[in-house]
């Protein structure tokens, strides 16, 4: 992605003040060896830009003066509530160092997946980026994880994604944190009302029938007859 950089000579507080309300944005750039230079951005370009996603993980071409340098995003100062970038930094590249940078992840193909075809599962995505390290011309924009192969009670970790030639990810000390977790949809509970299981039969027995009607009592003996 290429954008255009020029040059500034003024610093300071009242200078970038007067330069974000002429529509410009200061930066810097810095690195390689080099000193320091002071750069102005025009803001709206820089606006739409900045919501790209390569834009973010990627090396960026950038113009300066007519010369073109490989530089990275390093960080995006924004005003707490305006649409308004306040500053901006960026990193000049060494083609013979290697970079750490977050990469973000794209997912695909959790349709297909045995733990949401058939078991009624989604996938939750607990990571969308991880952390890479690669040299300049082996980063990428975004890394495809594949989550085809999802199974009930399995996890898809760092180490399970296929990472692109020259990229190793970035694990710190033994830790392998999820990627994607399996989780499993609870189903509606239905109870069965007051009535009909009063009208369950007992286990093993036959289904209770209406109460047997009380036998009539005998009638009273009469009287025996006087001789």
């Amino acid at each position: 992605m290429k954008f255009v950089a020029f040059e500034r000579a003024k610093q300071g507080t009242g200078a970038s003040r007067r330069l974000r309300n002429s529509g410009r944005t200061p930066g810097i750039v810095y690195g390689s060896n080099v000193d320091t230079t002071l750069i102005e951005l025009d803001h709206n370009a820089l606006w739409h830009t900045i919501k790209k996603e390569a834009f973010h993980a990627s090396v960026l071409d950038m113009e300066l003066n007519g010369v073109e340098h490989k530089v990275l995003l390093r960080d995006v100062q924004m005003h707490p509530f305006k649409q308004l970038i306040l500053h901006i930094d960026f990193q000049r590249v060494d083609a013979t160092t290697k970079l750490h940078m977050k990469v973000p992840l794209h997912f695909f193909g959790d349709e297909l997946s045995p733990a949401v075809k058939n078991d009624g599962c989604v996938a939750n995505h607990v990571l969308t980026e991880i952390e890479v390290l690669c040299l300049p011309t082996d980063l990428p924009e975004f890394i495809k994880v594949d989550l085809s192969g999802l199974k009930k009670g399995k996890s898809l970790h760092v180490t399970d994604v296929v990472l692109p030639k020259g990229v190793t990810a970035v694990k710190h000390g033994s830790n392998n944190p999820v990627v994607v977790s399996v989780v499993l949809i609870a189903g509606a509970v239905v109870e069965a009302p007051a009535a009909d299981a009063a009208a369950a039969p007992a286990k093993g027995g036959k289904p209770a029938g209406k109460a047997a009607p009380a036998a009539k009592a005998a009638p009273a003996a009469k009287p025996a007859a006087k001789k």
